[in-house]
């Protein structure tokens, strides 16, 4: 890495309940479960390694911060909250299932499922809207830290728009890549783009 180009590590949280038994999360404010809380501990441990870390941001949600919490305890670095890259809000799919969104959306839930990038979530954000606010968030940090590494722990859509900008494409491909709890993304901002590391890597959960 040389001195102008930042490392972006893009992590997402550990599991909670809603993601064990798998509802629509967005802004309700969730603690890790007991595998979550390892899932942390074991980024922790695998980001220890990877040498000096500047800053450690997180969303302001409770899953973000208690994963972020023992990485930045691992990496000695300070932790701070980054609003821009709180969850989605799925507005009126908040604590639904996905089956009882099919159920009471019949008409958008299939469409979200096809072509999220067009479909407005009732009450809820576009994945147009978040990934705006989200990449102003990553870039402002990239350019605070030129030259350093920094950690952002996030949500599965952040993850994943987020990694669809490093690699310049668009919303369309958001369900062609996974993003699994406890996962890490490495990125290297450089003068012309972004250099992908690695991506939903989870090798240090096994």
């Amino acid at each position: 890495m040389n001195g102008n180009s930042t490392k972006v590590i893009l992590v997402r949280h550990g599991q909670t309940e809603w993601n064990r038994v798998e509802r629509f999360r967005g802004r309700a404010d969730i603690a890790l479960n007991s595998t979550g809380r390892r899932q942390a501990k074991a980024v922790a441990r695998r980001l220890a390694n990877l040498g000096d870390v500047a800053m450690v941001y997180s969303s302001p949600l409770l899953r973000c911060l208690d994963t972020a919490t023992p990485i930045a305890v691992a990496a000695g670095a300070e932790m701070r909250p980054l609003p821009g890259i709180i969850d989605i809000d799925y507005g009126e799919w908040q604590g639904l299932s996905p089956a009882e969104a099919e159920e009471r959306y019949p008409d958008i839930f299939p469409a979200w499922q096809e072509a999220p990038h067009a479909v407005p979530i009732p009450g809820g954000e576009s994945l147009a809207a978040v990934r705006e606010r989200a990449v102003s968030a990553l870039e402002g940090v990239v350019q605070l830290y030129s030259g350093q590494t920094i950690v952002l722990v996030t949500h599965k859509v952040i993850c994943k728009v987020l990694v669809c900008h490093a690699l310049e494409l668009d919303n369309c491909h958001f369900w062609r890549m996974e993003q699994d709890n406890g996962a890490v993304n490495i990125f290297v901002r450089l003068a012309g783009g972004y250099l992908i590391k690695c991506v939903n890597d989870t090798c240090h959960l096994r």
